[in-house]
């Protein structure tokens, strides 16, 4: 059952494009309306010193926003520390490159991610969409609004695993892997003194969530370590800021996929099939809920047990028939 709250009426109120300053340093960047590529970022000053969560789909929307936050009198490209990926998907890495003396951070996995789907992948798979047929026109739908071609794929500069911390002056702030689960590499960046956690796509609010790599458990054993840490702000990755109960709904989206998708998988009901069966219930009016097509081909894969990552074209071609027939 999706909770409301005060909180969470107050944060989406305050849902609109650019730098929301939490206080005290911490800044989070906001790009309704959450669809596909609108992704959050955040941003942690201490002294003279800076940590940039995430850069944004295309060099534009970065550009928009590290100028965003000089004029608000914070930080210059030139001047960022630290730069972390919460995860290898476009919309929170494509702009690294203008950054030019950060350490860019991401787990390990996440970075081998990256090498896997670059911008310049990016840009050649959208350059092609007219002639893919109704896949080519969901591709369009998701991003079209978008420019890949001026992206120069820059990796991170550093990697890890498990755990790791930067200090931003005074402040340490956390990096914790909890993927697989969106994605392989997801990484939580949690600001402890000052009880705030940039989750990249761990949690998308209002917005269905995305399970390119699963298995779920890991992801709500993630929204449970989010519970746990107790924080007064939650940037989320995509959609605006949120409380617990933001994270619980993506617990009980996740909770009634699983649930509903093995149902059908165990009385053998073909993938395609289940993607339109699935019923959405009370998780209907999100964004983008044709990404059950993506889920349940990710879901099908795990209960078979196959090692294989989800196949990209399948998943987005279920995705673009569930998105015309829903």
């Amino acid at each position: 059952m999706i909770e409301a709250s005060q909180a969470k009426q107050n944060a989406t109120t305050m849902y609109k494009k650019g730098l929301q300053d939490l206080g005290n340093g911490i800044f989070a960047y906001l790009q309704p309306d959450g669809s596909w590529g609108w992704s959050n970022a955040g941003l942690v000053v201490d002294g003279d010193q800076s940590l940039l969560v995430d850069t944004l789909f295309d060099e534009k929307l970065t550009l928009d926003m590290l100028q965003c936050m000089a004029d608000a009198g914070q930080v210059r490209a030139d001047t960022i520390d630290f730069l972390v990926n919460t995860h290898a998907n476009g919309d929170h890495c494509h702009g690294n490159h203008l950054l030019t003396k950060a350490e860019i951070i991401a787990s390990a996995t996440a970075a081998a991610e990256m090498d896997e789907m670059t911008p310049e992948m990016m840009a050649e798979m959208m350059r092609a969409a007219p002639e893919l047929g109704e896949l080519g026109e969901y591709l369009i739908h998701c991003f079209g609004a978008f420019n890949f071609e001026d992206i120069i794929h820059t990796p991170p500069t550093t990697t890890f695993s498990g755990r790791t911390e930067r200090r931003v002056g005074d402040k340490k702030v956390e990096l914790i892997e909890v993927g697989p689960a969106h994605t392989g590499g997801d990484v939580l960046a949690w600001v402890p003194d000052d009880k705030t956690v940039f989750t990249g796509d761990i949690l998308f609010i209002d917005g269905t969530p995305i399970i390119w790599a699963g298995p779920v458990s890991n992801w709500l054993a993630a929204c449970d370590l989010i519970i746990e840490l107790e924080p007064e702000h939650i940037v989320p990755g995509h959609g605006p800021l949120t409380d617990v109960n933001g994270v619980r709904n993506v617990q009980a989206y996740l909770r009634h996929i699983e649930r509903e998708a093995r149902q059908r998988f165990d009385s053998g009901m073909p993938l395609d099939q289940a993607v339109l069966d699935i019923p959405l219930a009370e998780f209907r009016d999100w964004l983008d809920p044709e990404r059950i097509g993506i889920n349940v081909c990710t879901l099908y894969r795990e209960f078979a047990d196959q090692q294989e990552q989800t196949d990209v074209v399948q998943a987005l071609t279920l995705a673009a028939n569930a998105w015309r027939q829903r």
